[in-house]
């Protein structure tokens, strides 16, 4: 058995075991695997909800502003 020391740090590679139920890097979980959650991207249909969703409120906000409110007289 060669002693770490000895052998060239340069080369030195260590290997991890690869296991079939080995968990992503990219996954953390909660509550002891309850919830999961990942690190990735945000898809682009749902950013196009957001924005119809906050223009919707500008139009809303600025079309109903004040007073007793829509049919309201």
């Amino acid at each position: 058995m060669k002693d770490v020391h000895e052998s060239n740090p340069e080369k030195v590679t260590r290997e991890e075991p690869e296991l079939a139920d080995a968990p992503r890097h990219d996954m953390e979980e909660y509550l002891g695997g309850t919830i999961k959650a990942r690190h990735g991207y945000i898809p682009v249909w749902l950013l196009v909800v957001y924005f119809v969703l906050f223009a919707w409120a500008l139009y809303y906000a600025y079309q109903y502003w004040g007073g007793l409110g829509p049919g309201r007289i």
